[in-house]
């Protein structure tokens, strides 16, 4: 594949300086990195291999990041704030957008050098920050309900907490196993699964613009409630506490739980998994109904410190392409941003799930677009960590934490 000039970019920058490149050093085209969290499927490689073969002088390497997000966010952060030009892509969880854009770490994008409209509307949003493209989505996700067809029987899944309580206990007790676990260590993980349950109950935690904290205590203490009583009734098991990812990953696939909420990279492992053919996912239940995932996902960005930063928009171009997200699905199992490949029946037939994701991702919301979501996520993970554990009642948790986030948003983070 011959590499394209960008005219796109010439037009919507009068100089190197607007692109983030200091003065008199231009934007040039040249080897590249992409740092961006840690592959666990291998299917990065082979892609990557394919850039290089028809770029070899503008080869990227690949700089593998931890896998948990707050892991990633760190090293990240570290390396931009020395204004280092080691990185040159940077892999961004999709609620990084603002913040990065904010701290003139990351630099604008031209919106028509990329094919936004073929995208699902929600995961373009992500990469929006005060009307500007500040990077171009890679993958989307929304959370799914994963469970036990076998044990299920002649039971349709649950739509709502109160049936997904009802079959934790009862079908449970009688398989003898978990009832039904998330992600409930204190890191961002619990942030989502706590702002799922907020939203599933009606709620929300901040107004779209960030400005307001707009949760409803009663809302929110309903959301608590919920997860708090499972843990103390016993069919979300203690070990869930300890939970991230990969740890609710692992406990389903090898037959522990009823129930998982996980992303959707969790479904291709476990059908090679001891529950292969004897699970389904759904939505999300809800308090009345079903419920709304927290949007999540990586989206592409350049590196306002990068003297790569043609290379590095080409190769977003390249990346983000239809031929390689069909790859992103097919070979990694993340879910792809192009709205097409969603419709696609060959693509249906083997991945079942993709449906319920589409419907999953557009029913979605996004997290507080905030520069300031570190401190808010960590306001959020800390108190309901406490709740959960049983060291601080569920009232007094949301009573708190909504005077904290009310603080985060006064100071600025």
């Amino acid at each position: 594949m011959p590499r394209r000039s960008l005219p796109l970019l010439v037009a919507l920058v009068a100089g190197c300086s607007a692109l983030g490149v200091p003065d008199g050093e231009p934007s040039a085209a040249g080897p590249i990195t992409l740092a961006i969290g840690r592959d666990t499927t291998a299917y990065l490689r082979p892609l990557l291999a394919r850039w290089n073969s028809a770029h070899p002088a503008e080869p990227v390497t690949l700089l593998e990041l931890p896998e948990a997000a707050d892991e990633q966010r760190a090293q990240m952060v570290a390396n931009l704030q020395a204004h280092s030009d080691r990185y040159d892509v940077l892999g961004l969880d999709v609620v990084w957008t603002a913040e990065f854009a904010d701290a003139g770490w990351i630099v604008p994008l031209d919106r028509g050098a990329f094919p936004l409209a073929e995208f699902l509307p929600p995961v373009v949003d992500t990469a929006v920050y005060q009307d500007k493209l500040w990077a171009v989505p890679y993958t989307g996700n929304a959370g799914l309900l994963y469970y036990r067809t076998d044990l299920l029987g002649a039971e349709k899944p649950p739509r709502t907490w109160a049936e997904l309580r009802d079959q934790a206990v009862r079908l449970g007790r009688k398989h003898g196993i978990g009832g039904y676990a998330g992600q409930f260590l204190p890191y961002e993980g619990l942030t989502v699964n706590f702002a799922e349950a907020v939203q599933s109950a009606g709620g929300a935690i901040l107004s779209p613009d960030a400005r307001q904290v707009t949760m409803d205590p009663a809302v929110a203490t309903t959301a608590l409630d919920f997860l708090v009583d499972g843990i103390k009734d016993g069919w979300i098991p203690p070990e869930a506490l300890t939970f991230k990812e990969e740890e609710s990953r692992l406990a389903f696939q090898e037959g522990r739980l009823l129930f998982a909420r996980n992303w959707p990279p969790a479904y291709g492992p476990a059908t090679h998994s001891a529950v292969a053919g004897k699970f389904a996912v759904t939505r999300l239940p809800g308090l009345n109904g079903p419920g709304s995932s927290s949007l999540g996902g990586t989206n592409l960005a350049v590196s306002a410190f990068s003297r790569r930063q043609q290379s590095a928009i080409d190769f977003i171009r390249y990346f983000t392409g239809l031929e390689n997200q069909r790859l992103v699905l097919t070979e990694g199992s993340f879910p792809p941003v192009w709205t097409q490949l969603y419709d696609d029946p060959a693509l249906i037939e083997r991945f079942p799930y993709l449906p319920v994701l589409k419907e999953a991702l557009l029913t979605a919301r996004p997290r507080p677009v905030t520069a300031n979501y570190n401190q808010v996520s960590l306001a959020i993970s800390s108190a309901v960590s406490g709740a959960l554990s049983g060291t601080t009642p569920v009232q007094e948790t949301v009573a708190d934490l909504k005077r904290q986030l009310g603080e985060v948003i006064r100071s600025g983070g």
